[in-house]
């Protein structure tokens, strides 16, 4: 009778997982961030446990595994819509090439080595950092690389989003906030209004939210 319960549950708590996964967003299928990792292993802890004490409740294991798939729901929401919160949540990506050369001091800022920086090189059949001219850390962990042979001209920093100004970006390019608002008033838009902005060859490029459908 017992094999027959554990069975039971493997088979119902995969189709549950499945099924929350499905409802999470297609995100959580991919790279994960930081709290899709954290909910990801509390999901899977709470399964084992129930399958191991099968003489206990589904409910006990069913009960806080909805509670999380709620809550990373209302938190995705709230990220999606507030730029603040979602860099305190998933972070920022960082960028650890720019223009070939190697930012030691935002390396050092994230924790990444640079084995860490060699192994990823290796792992996309580049053989030296010479042959890089952008390599951008995401915020799963993951290292964006863009070859020299790649990429036309700069590669577009993100400078503004929802509204919001990447003040490390501005430093970046060498740029102040007095800088930025100039250029805003020449193109007669309001910071409150843009959805993203880039930089780009020495170039400011902006997306107004109200020309987002």
């Amino acid at each position: 009778m017992k094999y027959f319960i554990i069975l039971f549950r493997c088979v119902f708590f995969y189709s549950i997982v499945a099924i929350f996964y499905r409802i999470m967003g297609k995100r959580e299928i991919g790279e994960l961030s930081i709290m899709d990792f954290i909910v990801s292993i509390f999901i899977a802890e709470m399964v084992a446990i129930s399958i191991e004490n099968y003489e206990k409740s589904i409910l006990v294991s069913l009960l806080p595994i909805t509670i999380l798939v709620l809550l990373q729901i209302v938190l995705a929401r709230v990220s999606l819509h507030n730029y603040t919160f979602r860099k305190i949540i998933d972070g920022e990506p960082s960028i650890i090439i720019e223009k070939g050369k190697v930012n030691f001091k935002e390396m050092k800022k994230q924790r990444y080595n640079l084995d860490d920086l060699l192994a990823q090189l290796r792992i996309n059949s580049i053989k030296s950092i010479s042959e890089v001219d952008y390599a951008i850390l995401e915020t799963s962990g993951k290292l964006s690389i863009f070859k020299k042979d790649q990429t036309e001209g700069d590669y577009p920093l993100p400078l503004i989003v929802d509204s919001k100004v990447n003040k490390d970006v501005l430093r970046a390019i060498n740029k102040t906030s007095i800088w930025l608002e100039e250029e805003l008033a020449k193109e007669k838009i309001d910071l409150e209004n843009i959805f993203y902005g880039f930089y780009k060859d020495d170039n400011l490029f902006l997306i107004e939210k109200d020309k987002i459908k």
